[in-house]
């Protein structure tokens, strides 16, 4: 469970994130929305302990994260763009993580879905953009952690993978673990999300389900949807 309190944030005069409430129950899949610069990522790495708010309170399992790093334990982060040692190679890449990490972790199944077995022992700096994310799949999927923070995890995959990673995501969710999820893709958000929280200008303009906001936006479609919350800019209360 997240639970997040009148969450401030900003840089220099810009304002990222304004008195901002949120809470995300036990199990689920929860897609975070919204234009560029609407405060996502930012909210993310609050959560992650990557950025320090200036005001407000975020917990994790009734954990205060200014209080102890090790809520930490419990989330997998996939980032947007990850950066990995060009010269390590893939099966080298996932045994220093495992190291790192210091957990049980359950790699196999997930290289065999993905297709990543011819990989593994191919440098990094020599992989496609697609097979990298993949092993950014992997990476988040392989521990067993209860909270999944994945950012636009559907970049560079093809059809395929996209099929098998909403499925793993599905999978994961049925685990009862919580996931939050962000993505330009709306298909892709239809097909896998349980509910959406759309931010605008810092603030939270919707959290629901899909349905819900069909209904009050008056729209059949997702993207319609969205785009009307965007235009009107009047806030549909949480």
């Amino acid at each position: 469970m997240i639970r997040v309190q009148q969450l401030e944030k900003s840089f220099g005069k810009n304002e990222v994130l304004k008195k901002l409430n949120l809470h995300i129950p036990e199990g689920g899949i929860y897609a975070v929305l919204g234009p560029n610069g609407s405060g996502k990522t930012t909210l993310i790495k609050c959560i992650l302990g990557m950025v320090i708010p200036d005001d407000g309170q975020i917990e994790v399992d009734g954990i205060s994260v200014d209080q102890s790093w090790k809520y930490r334990k419990s989330i997998t982060y996939m980032p947007q763009i990850s950066q990995f040692p060009g010269n390590l190679r893939l099966r080298e890449l996932l045994s220093m993580i495992k190291d790192l990490r210091g957990a049980s972790s359950s790699e196999q199944e997930l290289i065999d879905i993905l297709g990543l077995k011819p990989f593994l022992n191919k440098k990094m700096a020599n992989l496609s953009g697609g097979t990298r994310q993949k092993v950014n799949i992997v990476l988040a999927l392989m521990f067993d952690c209860p909270i999944l923070i994945l950012d636009e995890p559907t970049t560079g995959l093809d059809p395929g993978s996209m099929i098998k990673l909403k499925n793993l995501l599905k999978q994961e969710r049925d685990k009862g673990k919580t996931i939050l999820v962000t993505s330009h893709i709306m298909s892709f958000v239809e097909e896998v999300a349980d509910e959406i929280i759309y931010l605008l200008e810092g603030v939270i303009y919707f959290k629901g389900t899909i349905e819900d906001l069909k209904i009050r936006t008056d729209q059949s479609n997702v993207e319609h949807a969205i785009a009307s919350i965007t235009q009107s800019q009047s806030t549909i209360h949480v």
